[in-house]
């Protein structure tokens, strides 16, 4: 990063604000940040929130005292512009600027979002957990997010990295330390995808557990580790394969089904159908990581068909748009989609 040491200027404006704006020219904008500790979170350490927004974006970009200036094309300085508007909210609400915010704040959609609602803190779909607040980052998250607070059930089918889990899990634990409901229940089918169950070592939990290692980083991510460990070990989160879900009723519960691509209609069925008073039943699922060894004997899409009449389920479809990894997931995700479209 191009960085010139000039003075520095007072944390605050007369006026109070965090940033003031300045457009040297079409192809040139400054931007003054008053606010020390917010101008050192979005620049980032070594500049590298700097350098990926940048790189994303295309405009050349340089700092110098309190001061950011993007240079190039005015609509791609525009869309730095706002990037960073984004930014600056988000560490007002979070206290801190990840990695995720910088690919999100070039999202369009996201940043109008911002825009259109003065803080960040009002938007309704943020869902709050002990660690941090989860924002959703694109139209289909926010849509996802309401209906996970007002529908009974709710799918969700789309690729990795679109939040499928990680925003079901926050919204279980936030109703579960609200006393919303008594407990959660994170399930997924434990399909073989290479290592077969009977060479792993160990008891069944020790057998188990690699099939739920996402649904554990998800709750270790929201929630200290020891009251994780806490709430596994009373029961108020049970993490469990799909087969020991026959023959239960879910009351005042949250249930999550994982990777519902390698379950069958059969499964998908036997799940949905333990719904018990006060309960909420997500079912997620990417159709193009079927791991069972007949693909059309997954059940999700066909399920997504015969339930999507029926009003008190939300069916929530991503796709590589709403892909909130590092940038090149999201070619990943687009090239092979582009390589099954040419195949039908």
């Amino acid at each position: 990063m191009r960085q010139l040491n000039l003075v520095k200027i007072d944390k605050q404006n007369r006026n109070g604000k965090e940033a003031s704006i300045t457009y040297a020219n079409d192809s040139s904008i400054n931007i003054n940040i008053f606010n020390n500790e917010i101008l050192k979170e979005i620049v980032g350490a070594f500049d590298n929130n700097l350098r990926e927004l940048e790189k994303l974006s295309g405009s050349e970009i340089y700092y110098r005292g309190n001061s950011i200036i993007i240079k190039g094309e005015q609509l791609s300085n525009e869309r730095v512009k706002k990037a960073i508007e984004y930014l600056i909210d988000r560490f007002k609400f979070n206290k801190k600027i990840e990695n995720s915010d910088i690919i999100s704040s070039l999202n369009n959609d996201m940043v109008e979002n911002v825009k259109n609602n003065s803080k960040v803190q009002h938007l309704e779909e943020v869902i709050k957990t002990p660690k941090r607040s989860v924002i959703p980052r694109s139209k289909r998250q926010r849509d996802y997010v309401k209906s996970l607070k007002t529908h009974q059930i709710i799918m969700s089918l789309g690729p990795a990295g679109t939040g499928k889990t990680y925003l079901a899990v926050a919204a279980a634990l936030s109703m579960l330390l609200e006393k919303k409901v008594e407990r959660i229940i994170l399930s997924r089918p434990a399909v073989e995808a290479g290592e077969k169950l009977g060479f792993l070592p160990g008891d069944m939990k020790d057998k188990i557990d690699p099939y739920l290692r996402p649904l554990y980083d998800s709750l270790y991510d929201l929630l200290d580790y020891e009251k994780i460990q806490r709430k596994l070990e009373s029961g108020e989160i049970e993490i469990a394969p799909l087969a020991f879900m026959r023959g239960r009723t879910l009351k005042n519960s949250f249930a999550i089904l994982d990777e519902a691509q390698n379950a069958t209609m059969t499964q998908i069925k036997m799940f949905l159908t333990r719904i018990g008073e006060n309960s909420k039943l997500v079912v997620n699922g990417d159709p193009s990581q079927i791991d069972l060894p007949n693909k059309s004997n997954s059940g999700l899409i066909e399920s997504q068909k015969i339930l999507k009449g029926i009003k008190e389920i939300a069916i929530i479809n991503f796709d590589h748009q709403d892909v909130i990894r590092h940038p090149l997931v999201t070619k990943i995700v687009e090239a092979y989609q582009k390589k099954s479209d040419d195949k039908n």
